[in-house]
C-alpha cells in the first residue's frame, strides 16, 4: 500500500493533468458540445457516485476534501469527464458499431487500473456486492448513453439551424 500522502499527490497530479488537458480538447470544434459533454458526466457522475458510496457499494477511503465530500470529486468531476470528451471527439465520424468497439478498447484498461488501484491502494474499496464487471459494464453504459445524448443534441442543434437558413430566406 501507499502512504496516505503519497495517494494524496497522486490524486494531486491526476487532477492537474487532466484540468491542464480540458483546454486542448476543447480546442476542437464543436466546443459546445465537448463543454456540454463534460458538464452533464460530472453532474451525472457525482449523482451517481454519491447513491453508490450510500449503499455502501463503493468507498473513497483516501480522497480530496474528505470533510466536504464522500464520494470521489476527482475522478466524478475532472477525471471521467475529460476521458467522455477523448471518447467523444476519437468517435465523432464512427458508426455506432466502430464506437462501442473503441469504447471497449478504452473501458478494458480503465477497469484493470481500477482493480489494481482498488487491491494496492486506498484511493477505492469496493463492497461486497461491488465486482470489476459491474465498473466495466457501469462505464460502458454511461459512455454510451452520453454518446447517444451529444448525438440527439447535435441531431436538434442541426435542424435547427436548417430551420433559422430556411426562415431567412
Amino acid at each position: 500500500m501507499l502512504s496516505k500522502k503519497t495517494e494524496k499527490n497522486l490524486l494531486r497530479t491526476m487532477m492537474v493533468f487532466a484540468l491542464g488537458m480540458v483546454p486542448f480538447l476543447l480546442r476542437k470544434p464543436p466546443i459546445k458540445d465537448w463543454l456540454f459533454v463534460f458538464f452533464l458526466d460530472g453532474l451525472s457522475n457525482g449523482f451517481i457516485d454519491q447513491i453508490l458510496v450510500r449503499n455502501n457499494l463503493l468507498k473513497y477511503p483516501n480522497r480530496l476534501l474528505p470533510k466536504y465530500f464522500k464520494f470521489h470529486i476527482v475522478f466524478d468531476y475532472i477525471l471521467y469527464p475529460t476521458f467522455t470528451i477523448i471518447y467523444n471527439q476519437i468517435t465523432i465520424k464512427d458508426s455506432p458499431l466502430k464506437a462501442f468497439i473503441k469504447l471497449f478498447l478504452i473501458v478494458i484498461p480503465l477497469t484493470a487500473i481500477e482493480t489494481v488501484a482498488e487491491r494496492k491502494t486506498r484511493l477505492i474499496q469496493w463492497g461486497d456486492k461491488w465486482k470489476w464487471y459491474h465498473t466495466f459494464i457501469f462505464v460502458v453504459f454511461k459512455s454510451s448513453f452520453t454518446r447517444i445524448i451529444i448525438a440527439v443534441v447535435r441531431k436538434i442543434s442541426k435542424q435547427q439551424h436548417k430551420n433559422e437558413a430556411e426562415n431567412i430566406y
